[in-house]
């Protein structure tokens, strides 16, 4: 082989690994977790500059991506016209240029399909993240170098963006949940970090109409009971404040604190529950949780009275209903632990009626319902059967069998649920 052709071949295999560089890059780059990267920044302190580097570049990924397509285009291009020299020097006179050039065009089309794009993005989506830490450094170089195609891109962008009005995505809420489903998939996080990761994602999309506990739930005192009443009703209850109305429920004029009812009582004093009271805020049902929770904060309140549209009392929220929106159920010593979900022994499942329906429906595997605007289980069953609940009221809804088990004032307040054998369906 004469020293022009030693010269192609070695271009052509230059060319080559370039574009299985290029290659590999774009799906590292394209398939990473950011999670990951932040991890192994975490565990070895000397990955952090080159582990700062993959999230700067992922940061700015229309740049990268200008980058990979117009060197990959490049090199393809520039493999191309070596190729085609190379064989038109070691096969011209038995095939001619135009025989030369087929195999040319034969032979390093496999061969950029298998070498330069197959394999090198088979290996970089089994470990992107190593693969962007290795070669972070290099395309970092690369970005920079076509720092004013990049700038030409941007504006052509910018102009297409104009001219067709278009408008960037936003994440919809599933596409969010799917991210965490893929993250506990991939053993990034377990099953108690999903569900925190998902309750913090509906935190500013939920109100407070559905985290209160209704009006027919409120346990209250008149202004004018005897404190003797009060401290009973503190005892019985264990709550740690209450609400105090004025003659009616839908007319609440503040909270007593348990501590300053003891208190009071154990310096022999007897005030009247008047002077016991501390202000409590007022929020519309269509109140966000997130909002709520600020406003909780700065009125340094532990609870609200929710209104309904007539000024009335819809019900009450407290600091830890909202809190539990997060973190899930908070239990103390005190409390009696109840599930809302229980699958009995004989295949049933008994269900409360305050359980909220997305947790029925995500319970039993099912889609959401259009047919109710219910936030509960109880409004759910009262819809579906078009009537105020009694005990042994039942209804059929897709495969579900729902029977009401318990009921009082007017609503359903636990039900059995059968679920249908796949014979039955």
């Amino acid at each position: 082989m004469d020293p022009d052709s030693m010269f192609s071949l070695f271009l052509l295999l230059v060319f080559l690994l370039s574009g299985a560089f290029f290659s590999a890059t774009e799906t590292a780059f394209s398939t990473l977790n950011r999670i990951c990267i932040k991890s192994l920044m975490e565990a070895d302190p000397r990955k952090t500059k080159r582990a700062t580097l993959v999230l700067t570049l992922h940061d700015q990924f229309d740049k990268l991506l200008t980058t990979l397509l117009v060197g990959n285009n490049v090199v393809t291009l520039a493999a191309a016209a070596v190729s085609t020299l190379l064989f038109m020097n070691l096969l011209g006179e038995r095939l001619g240029d135009d025989g030369a050039a087929a195999v040319s065009t034969v032979i390093l089309t496999v061969v950029i399909v298998f070498f330069g794009d197959i394999t090198p993005k088979s290996v970089a989506k089994e470990s992107p993240e190593k693969i962007a830490m290795f070669f972070a450094p290099m395309l970092h170089f690369f970005v920079v170098l076509m720092t004013p195609a990049n700038w030409l891109f941007g504006l052509w962008k910018g102009l297409l963006r104009r001219m067709f009005n278009l408008q960037a995505d936003e994440r919809s809420m599933n596409e969010l949940f799917s991210f965490v489903e893929e993250a506990q998939q991939d053993g990034i996080i377990d099953a108690e970090d999903k569900q925190r990761i998902e309750n913090a994602i509906e935190f500013d999309e939920r109100k407070a109409v559905d985290i209160i506990t209704h009006r027919t739930d409120i346990v209250a005192v008149e202004k004018d009971d005897a404190m003797e009443e009060v401290v009973r009703l503190l005892l019985e209850t264990e709550y740690s404040r209450m609400p105090v109305y004025k003659e009616t429920i839908d007319n609440i004029v503040g909270v007593v604190h348990m501590r300053d009812v003891f208190k009071a009582a154990q310096t022999g004093k007897k005030p009247t529950l008047s002077k016991l009271l501390t202000p409590v805020p007022f929020v519309a049902p269509s109140i966000t949780i997130n909002t709520l929770f600020k406003q909780l904060q700065k009125d340094k309140s532990h609870l609200a009275v929710v209104i309904d549209e007539h000024g009335g009392t819809a019900g009450i929220v407290t600091m830890e209903d909202v809190l539990e929106e997060l973190v899930g159920d908070i239990w103390d010593e005190s409390d009696e632990v109840v599930e809302s979900f229980v699958q009995l022994e004989d295949g049933r499942h008994k269900v409360l009626c305050s359980a909220y329906i997305h947790d029925l429906f995500e319970y039993f595997d099912m889609p959401e319902t259009d047919e109710s605007d219910a936030t509960t289980v109880s409004g759910w069953i009262m819809d579906m059967l078009e009537k105020i609940p009694e005990k042994g009221d039942t209804f059929q809804y897709n495969h579900l069998t729902v029977t009401v088990h318990k009921a009082e004032n007017r609503r359903a307040l636990e039900c059995l649920v059968t679920v249908a054998t796949d014979d039955e369906k």
